[in-house]
């Protein structure tokens, strides 16, 4: 009850002209975000968005969905990211990395909630059959499978291995930042420019 009424959002429950499957996502999103997704139940989520479970479920059969919707949003924004920095250096391929690698440290510190919603979900759910677990798992390969492309193009030696290790990079300093308090972006910026180097023909 008590997390009922502290995230009870006026202005989800006084927008009634906004579509209720989108108020839903909006709601979904800033619970999930806060809570986790397991940290808050469906009558919550409704609630906050200013309508009943009953509507909630005509527009998600489960919970499972609503949180594998709520997952494709936030992929959908880490996809824009990659256009954008494309944009921003148009043929330059270690410059994309570069960049993506700032943006990482910029939104995945403890400070910025939102950068971390993917990843603590990607921890929350375990279950490989879970509808969000397997959208999870396809952003990832997309991410995996866009650096090995930058990385050949930048004529880096070994760009599948030079990936994995970026990634490991990114997680070790995410556990780090979320758990420990330890590390900043510019640790992670100079450990990157490391582990790039060293790839260097």
């Amino acid at each position: 009850m008590d997390l009922k009424t502290a995230e009870q959002t006026v202005h989800l429950g006084a927008a009634k002209a906004t579509p209720p499957r989108e108020r839903i996502l909006v709601a979904a999103r800033e619970l999930f975000a806060r809570h986790g997704v397991h940290g808050v139940g469906v009558e919550t989520i409704a609630e906050t968005a200013g309508t009943n479970k009953m509507t909630l479920y005509r527009h998600f059969e489960s919970k499972d969905l609503l949180v594998a919707e709520y997952l494709r949003g936030l992929v959908a924004e880490s996809s824009a990211i990659w256009c954008e920095i494309e944009a921003e250096h148009p043929g330059e391929p270690l410059a994309q990395i570069n960049a993506w690698l700032g943006r990482f440290a910029r939104h995945a510190e403890p400070d910025n909630e939102s950068g971390c919603a993917l990843a603590k979900a990607a921890v929350q759910i375990t279950d490989p059959n879970h509808p969000g677990r397997k959208v999870i798992e396809e952003n990832t390969r997309r991410h995996r499978d866009n650096l090995i492309r930058l990385c050949r193009a930048s004529d880096l030696a070994e760009p599948e291995l030079l990936a994995d290790q970026l990634f490991l990079l990114i997680e070790g300093s995410r556990v780090a930042w979320q758990n420990v308090g330890h590390g900043t972006g510019a640790d992670l910026a100079t450990l990157a420019a490391g582990i790039i180097a060293s790839h260097k023909r």
